[in-house]
């Protein structure tokens, strides 16, 4: 018997090499305001810290209004160019049929708001195996707080204590270490050069969605 009932995953940097388009988006904003673009390898760490994050790192100081005047451009032309060049990382798609092929339901609890999410999840043609998203607008918590994990578990009808958690980020961990769940940290993504918090000791650490098949 499987020791994992149900594997729930973060969407960007944990299944999804999403940092060509946002920081294309990110650097939209730049050219509108004559300022030369940024490599992606410099901006990607800062992709899990959404948009505000992006920003706060890949422009100028300004007041909050004009903050919020680019953060608008920033999702406006994301939600136009999500998955240009994005694409599920190497291994992933491997992986996601070995769990539908062990009847071990997955699903994705993401901070991407839900009209962001859900493009992605039909463009990279999930839709048919995944069993539930939680989104970061789907209730009124978001990760680190274990609500969404919570309900993604209720969702699939599992109990925490046999559902692996999945992600990147540091909020990631603690998410799943809130709810109950066992924790796997991905080394690979956006947020690893935070996995360093004592939650992360006790998690599955994952250097290749390959690596998650032998805890499974």
């Amino acid at each position: 018997m499987n020791k994992y009932q149900a594997v729930l995953f973060d969407l960007d940097g944990t299944l999804l090499d999403s940092a060509p388009d946002l920081v294309g988006s990110l650097n939209w904003v730049r050219r509108s305001e004559g300022l030369a673009p940024l490599p992606v390898n410099d901006m990607s760490q800062y992709v899990s810290k959404g948009a505000l994050g992006l920003l706060n790192a890949g422009m100028p100081s300004v007041d909050p209004h004009m903050l919020e005047i680019w953060k608008q451009r920033f999702l406006d032309h994301y939600a136009k160019n999500s998955y240009k060049e994005s694409r599920l990382y190497d291994g992933v798609p491997e992986l996601l049929d070995q769990l539908v092929s062990a009847s071990i339901p997955w699903g994705v609890v993401t901070n991407k708001m839900k009209s962001l999410t859900s493009p992605i999840i039909e463009a990279a043609n999930l839709q048919s195996s995944i069993g539930c998203v939680v989104c970061g607008d789907t209730l009124e918590e978001s990760k680190p707080h274990p609500a969404p994990v919570l309900h993604a578990c209720q969702m699939l009808e599992v109990s925490p204590a046999v559902t692996l958690f999945v992600g990147d980020d540091i909020r990631d961990i603690q998410a799943g270490r809130a709810a109950g769940t066992d924790t796997a940290a991905i080394h690979y993504g956006y947020g690893s050069n935070e996995l360093s918090d004592p939650n992360v000791a006790a998690s599955m650490h994952i250097y290749h969605p390959s690596d998650l098949l032998e805890f499974l």
